[in-house]
């Protein structure tokens, strides 16, 4: 599923075109398009060039002379480089043609896509009701942010509108690293827990978005949550998991109580 680390790899993959005019919009699958036609796409982009991609959370934001793609990759998107003629995939949904290669949107699921805006103005518009970016949160802002909030702390940092970039996996590792239970709940952290908290956070994120993913490493959480009856790569108890508000939530009891 990709998250902010993700979606910042692809960021770098898209910034290493920026000013290449774009040859032609080829949309496979206009079930991806949300709120414009393929030929609109392909009419509005054709002979513009991409300008430098900007991140908010799990969305990206492309300016391409004017009009502005928006990209989110739901639970199985990606953009990816290929050399021009590199054979498909037959989840690749559009296909932007430039000079020496070729931008590929991949999605098997299509839960969200891509849309089109005219400016820069409109494209703020459209994701004003997202929270601030996880990796620009200060200590300070994430208690404001948590303060005074009767749910659980783990739908909590998943619900975009309070902060963006964390999903499933970033919000269960962080949890973990900070020691806290993602039961909790998120209004009733002492300072010294906000302060665990956001540096796990920042510690996390920047691992992260090195990788390009979370990385499933040993001494993760990450690495051990998908394997049946695993040990808490940090005291051995045997993991917990459950759902929590329909999403699989891992923790161990022993190093973060409840």
């Amino acid at each position: 599923m990709p998250e902010l680390p993700d979606v910042e790899g692809f960021r770098r993959v898209l910034a290493e075109h920026t000013g290449e005019p774009i040859v032609s919009v080829s949309v496979h699958d206009a079930g991806v398009l949300r709120g414009v036609t393929a030929r609109r796409l392909d009419a509005a982009l054709r002979g513009h060039r991409f300008g430098e991609p900007r991140r908010h959370g799990k969305w990206l934001l492309v300016p391409a002379g004017g009009p502005v793609v928006l990209l989110h990759f739901g639970m199985t998107g990606s953009l990816s480089w290929h050399s021009t003629g590199e054979q498909g995939h037959r989840h690749d949904r559009v296909t932007w043609r430039l000079p020496d290669g070729e931008l590929r949107y991949r999605d098997m699921r299509k839960l969200h896509g891509i849309r089109l805006v005219d400016d820069e103005e409109q494209a703020d518009r459209r994701l004003a009701d997202l929270g601030p970016d996880a990796c620009e949160v200060s200590r300070r802002d994430l208690g404001e942010l948590l303060s005074g909030r009767r749910g659980r702390l783990k739908p909590t940092l998943t619900d975009q509108s309070v902060l963006a970039g964390l999903g499933n996996l970033l919000a269960d590792e962080i949890c973990w690293r900070a020691r806290i239970s993602p039961l909790r709940v998120a209004g009733g952290l002492d300072d010294a827990e906000i302060t665990g908290l956001h540096r796990a956070m920042r510690s996390v994120l920047r691992a992260s978005v090195r990788a390009g993913r979370v990385p499933p490493r040993a001494t993760w959480l990450t690495g051990a949550r998908d394997e049946p009856e695993s040990p808490c790569p940090r005291c051995g108890t045997p993991l917990s998991g459950r759902r929590v508000s329909g999403r699989r939530t891992v923790w161990c009891r022993t190093c973060q109580p409840a």
